[in-house]
């Protein structure tokens, strides 16, 4: 198996029996300054009126980017914990697939700031996600 290959097994594994998986999100691509999945647009992830919920795009987004920043730091030491996500919605969905991508704007010792970018099948932005990660110690 390759780096690309190894790291994306060992990402789903850490979805195993969570929201993730719950809803249906796929990781399909992890690099050394990016993470990919995508999300099921279904009634796991509708709103009331059959559009694509708000809160599901900030999961995916929020999954993606901790997930991207835990890549980043030596586990066996540090965690990585949301400090803020805020999300622009900017276009409905009600069927398909959306596609995310994170990527670090910053990658400090203490902090990380990672961008998600979430598309459409045909590539169109559906939502843009900015989160703020706290790199912790464990105890």
């Amino acid at each position: 198996m390759d780096k690309n290959t190894d790291t994306v097994e060992r990402v789903k594994q850490w979805c195993q029996n969570t929201m993730i998986e719950h809803l249906g999100i796929e990781i399909t691509e992890a690099g050394p300054d990016f993470l990919c999945g995508r999300m099921p647009v279904d009634q796991r992830t509708h709103q009331p009126m059959g559009l694509l919920h708000g809160g599901a795009s900030v999961v995916l987004a929020e999954s993606l980017a901790s997930m991207g920043a835990a890549l980043q730091v030596d586990l066996t030491k540090k965690a990585c914990v949301g400090l803020e996500i805020n999300a622009n919605h900017l276009r409905g969905i009600s069927t398909g697939w959306v596609y995310g991508k994170a990527t670090p704007l910053h990658v400090g010792r203490s902090t990380q700031v990672w961008e998600t970018k979430i598309t459409n099948e045909a590539g169109d932005l559906i939502c843009i996600s900015r989160m703020t990660v706290a790199v912790i110690d464990k105890k």
